[in-house]
C-alpha cells in the first residue's frame, strides 16, 4: 500500500491516512485524528490551505551579523572554485591539466604523507583493545595503550573523560614541556585538552572578550595572520589590532610596530590580548629569542594577556634558528615576570612530524591564570563535555614518544627524521626555486609549512581586478594550471603589496611541478598584463 495523507475538511488540520494499493489501487482510508504536520506532505498542504507559504524562521536578514562577518580564506571562494573543477575533472570534463594540486591547506596526510607508524598501533590498540594479544603489535605500544585505557571510563575509548582531559595524559604532556623547556616546572593540573588548537584558542577568547563601544577587547595579531584569529575576533565581536611583521626582515617582530599599534588601538578600544604565531603562519619565520622577551617584557608594561600558538614547534629548518617556548623565555627572565604574566600556550596533533589532523587533538597550558577565572574555563569547558579520547590517546603519544632503550625508538625515529628532513629539503627548494621568478620574491620558509612570497602584479590587472588582485591572481592561476593557494589577502597584508600563500607539503616530485607551473603562469601573467617580454 502507499500511503497518502488527506486533510479531512479544507478548515480543519486533522488528517486522514488513505491507503492505495499499488497493484490495484483500492482505498484503505483510516482515521488519523490530531496528526498534525507529522510528514513533509502534511506541512505542505497545511502551508497551502491560507494561500502561501510558511516564511522561513532564519534567513540571511534574520542570521546573526556577527556570523555573516566570519571569513576564512583556507576554505574559500578559491578552494571551493577548485572542488568544483575537481568534479569536473572526475566527470570527464577536460582541463589544460589532468588534475588539481591543492596547496591550500596543512594537511598533510592528504598531500600522501605517511603516518608515523607507532603513534597509530597506540591509537588502534586504545581503538580495539582485543588487538594486544596480537604479535604484530609491539610492547612499546601495548603498555602505553594499557596506560591511557585505565584512564578511562570503563577502560574504553568510547567514554567521556574529565572535561580538562584523561589525567594521566595531563600528566605525560606537562612532563613533556618540563624537558622541553630544560627543567622549567610544568603542573599538570594547568593542562587542558582540547579539540585540536584552535578549540582551546577559541575558548581562551571566549573569556578574554567584553566591554562597549570604546572599552571592548581588543586582541592584537600577527599581519599576516592564520584567518582562524579574524574569524574568531568577527564572530565574538571583538577589535582586530592589527600589527605588522617585517617582511623585509622575514617576518620578524618589530617591537616598535608593537607599541605603534597598541597606542593607536587605545583610541577605540581596550587591547587585552597579543596572539603570537611562532613558527609562523602563513609566514614561515622563527622568532628569535630575543624578539620573544621584547614581547614579553612589552605585554608585562601593557598589562596583556598573551597567546602563544606553538603548534609548528617542531617545524624547525633554518640552521641558524631554535624554537623557544614563551614559557621558557618568560621563566628565564625572572621571577617578576614568570609569575605574573598570563600567558597561554597551544599545540596540536595536526601539524609537527605527524601531520594527524583528523584526530582533532591538542592541549593548552595555562599560567597565572586567576584562580577564579580557572574557574569559569573549567565550566566552559564541560559545556563540551570533552576532546575526542582519540585525539588525546594521539597527543599523548606525541608527547611520550619510543625511548631510546625501547624496542621501537629505531623505526620511529627513521620516520620522524625522514618526514622532517624532506621538509626540510621541500622548504629550501620553494624559496629557491620562487625566487628564481622575475616579479616574485619569496622569504626563506624557516618553520612551519607555508611559503608566502609577493608577488608583483601589473597596474592592468590590479585596475582589472578592482577590490582582489590577488584572489584574480590566484583564480586565474587555478583555472590555467590546476594549482590551489590562497590569496594574500585571506591572511592580511601592507596595503599595495600581494602575496599567496601555499603548503610545501606535496612531495618533491609534485612540488617541483607546482612551482614549474606557478613560474610558467607568472611570467605568462607579467606577459599579458604589462606587455614584458
Amino acid at each position: 500500500f502507499a500511503r497518502i495523507l488527506v486533510p479531512c475538511s479544507p478548515d480543519r488540520l486533522d488528517f486522514l491516512t488513505e491507503q492505495k494499493c499499488i497493484a490495484c489501487s483500492r482505498p484503505s482510508v483510516e482515521k488519523c485524528g490530531q496528526m498534525r504536520f507529522l510528514t513533509a506532505e502534511a506541512k505542505a498542504s497545511a502551508g497551502r490551505l491560507d494561500g502561501k507559504l510558511r516564511e522561513k524562521t532564519l534567513t540571511l536578514d534574520t542570521l546573526n551579523p556577527q556570523v555573516k562577518a566570519v571569513e576564512y580564506a583556507v576554505r574559500g571562494p578559491i578552494v571551493i572554485k577548485a572542488g568544483e573543477i575537481e568534479r569536473y575533472l572526475e566527470e570527464g570534463g577536460t582541463k589544460p591539466f589532468s588534475e588539481v594540486i591543492k596547496a591550500n591547506i596543512g594537511d598533510a596526510h592528504a598531500m600522501g604523507q605517511k603516518p608515523i607508524t607507532f603513534l597509530r598501533q597506540v591509537v588502534a590498540l586504545c581503538t580495539f583493545p582485543e588487538l594486544m594479544d596480537s604479535p604484530s603489535f609491539p610492547e612499546d605500544a601495548k603498555r602505553r595503550a594499557r596506560r591511557i585505557l585505565q584512564g578511562c571510563g570503563g577502560h574504553s575509548l568510547g567514554s567521556y573523560s574529565a572535561s580538562p582531559g584523561v589525567e594521566c595524559i595531563r600528566k605525560d604532556i606537562a612532563a613533556y614541556i618540563e624537558q622541553r623547556d630544560e627543567g622549567v616546572p610544568s603542573d599538570w593540573e594547568n593542562v587542558y585538552l582540547t579539540t585540536g588548537a584552535s578549540d582551546g584558542i577559541m575558548t581562551i577568547l571566549r573569556l578574554l572578550v567584553s566591554g562597549k563601544d570604546s572599552s571592548r577587547t581588543g586582541v592584537m595579531i600577527p599581519i599576516p595572520q592564520y584567518p582562524l584569529y579574524s574569524a574568531a575576533i568577527s564572530e565574538m565581536d571583538a577589535v582586530q589590532v592589527n600589527y605588522y611583521l617585517d617582511e623585509d626582515n622575514c617576518w620578524a617582530l618589530d617591537i616598535n610596530e608593537l607599541h605603534r599599534s597598541y597606542q593607536a588601538a587605545k583610541q577605540h578600544c581596550q587591547p587585552r590580548v597579543i596572539c603570537i604565531i611562532n613558527p609562523g603562519n602563513p609566514t614561515g619565520q622563527v622568532q628569535s629569542k630575543k624578539c620573544i622577551e621584547e614581547v614579553l617584557h612589552f605585554a608585562y608594561e601593557e598589562n596583556l594577556f598573551v597567546m602563544s600558538d606553538e603548534v609548528y614547534q617542531d617545524n624547525v629548518y633554518a640552521p641558524d634558528c631554535q624554537f623557544h617556548s614563551f614559557k621558557k623565555v618568560l621563566y628565564e627572565m625572572g621571577p617578576e615576570y614568570f609569575n605574573s604574566v598570563e600567558l597561554v600556550s597551544f599545540h596540536s596533533t595536526s601539524k609537527g612530524y605527524t601531520g594527524e589532523c583528523g584526530f582533532r587533538g591538542g592541549y593548552m597550558e595555562v599560567i597565572n591564570m586567576d584562580p577564579e577565572v580557572k574557574a569559569q574555563l573549567v565550566k566552559l569547558l564541560s559545556v563540551r563535555l570533552c576532546p575526542p579520547l582519540a585525539g588525546q590517546a594521539a597527543m599523548d603519544v606525541i608527547v611520550n614518544p619510543p625511548q631510546p632503550e625501547e624496542h621501537t625508538f629505531k623505526q620511529f625515529h627513521q620516520e620522524k627524521s625522514s618526514v622532517l628532513g624532506a621538509l626540510a629539503e621541500k622548504a629550501k627548494l620553494t624559496e629557491k626555486i620562487l625566487n628564481a621568478v622575475p616579479g616574485i620574491k619569496c622569504n626563506p620558509v624557516q618553520g612551519a609549512m607555508y611559503a608566502f612570497p609577493r608577488i608583483f602584479i601589473p597596474p592592468k590587472a590590479v585596475e582589472e581586478a578592482k577590490a582582489s588582485p590577488d584572489m584574480l591572481y590566484c583564480l586565474r592561476l587555478l583555472e590555467e594550471t590546476g594549482i590551489c593557494v590562497v590569496p594574500g589577502s585571506g591572511f592580511g597584508q601592507k596595503d599595495g603589496t600581494y602575496h599567496f600563500r601555499m603548503t610545501i607539503l606535496p612531495s618533491i616530485e609534485k612540488l617541483k611541478v607546482l612551482l614549474g607551473k606557478v613560474r610558467d603562469f607568472h611570467i605568462g601573467f607579467l606577459k599579458e598584463y604589462s606587455g614584458l617580454e
